[in-house]
């Protein structure tokens, strides 16, 4: 009787689990579906927009009337989802500018996590400067949200210059540990840890890792490498 009851009980389990995955499953299969409805609508209303001037069709004072009209502050989730579209990225910025002073911390917070390219964040809060759509109250702090969006690129670029600097000065460091490999007497002076670097880079320049899917030629080529490399074993493999 008691095992009767413990096998019902783990039915229900896995039948409760299981409509549970159902259910997130299409929740999240509803939400794809209803983001992609929302996009496709705000590109149409977007798209729709243009209008004919000196160089063609784009957009201009005009777009920002309707488009302040047809989209709402709800729809500017959307629109920093469809700024990554190179095609339309000119008609989203008049559309986020459109929202404005709604539209201008999302941008921000969108250029800080690389949803916005910088340059076109700083675009976004220039035609909001000059909606006359927008209170002048949200054109000001359009202005002074540009500054900051100048400074936050200066600092951004500065990171990663540094950044690439210091790659550049590690990979060159582990190149010369490697021409020390090749000196039995030098490799001596070498820590585990520098032996390991200089076989892990000398992998990446075969095209090989340690844990990627590899032949048995070169598997076994992988582990002569490591006894010669890293445990400093007598063996044909030299640093890349």
């Amino acid at each position: 009787m008691h095992n009767s009851h413990d096998y019902a009980s783990t039915e229900l389990r896995q039948v409760n689990s299981r409509l549970i995955s159902a259910i997130l499953l299409s929740s999240f299969l509803s939400s794809l579906a209803a983001a992609a409805t929302s996009q496709a609508r705000v590109r149409r209303i977007i798209v729709s927009c243009r209008h004919l001037g000196a160089h063609g069709m784009g957009y201009n004072k005009r777009s920002l009337l309707e488009l302040s009209r047809k989209l709402t502050a709800a729809d500017i989730p959307t629109l920093i989802s469809l700024a990554a579209d190179h095609d339309l990225s000119v008609g989203v910025q008049f559309a986020l500018a459109s929202q404005c002073e709604a539209a201008i911390l999302p941008v921000r917070e969108a250029a800080v996590q690389h949803k916005v390219d910088f340059l076109d964040a700083s675009d976004v809060m220039n035609l909001v400067s000059d909606f006359a759509g927008c209170t002048p109250q949200a054109q000001e702090k359009a202005l002074e949200t540009r500054v900051e969006l100048g400074k936050l690129r200066e600092e951004e670029y500065a990171r990663i210059e540094q950044e690439s600097k210091r790659k550049a000065e590690e990979d060159l460091r582990i190149q010369r540990n490697g021409l020390k490999m090749l000196d039995p007497e030098r490799a001596k002076t070498l820590t585990h840890e520098e032996r390991v670097e200089v076989y892990k880079r000398s992998l990446a320049a075969m095209g090989l890792s340690e844990d990627g899917r590899m032949t048995a030629e070169q598997k076994e080529l992988v582990q002569q490498m490591y006894r010669n490399m890293v445990l400093g074993e007598p063996g044909p493999a030299k640093p890349q």
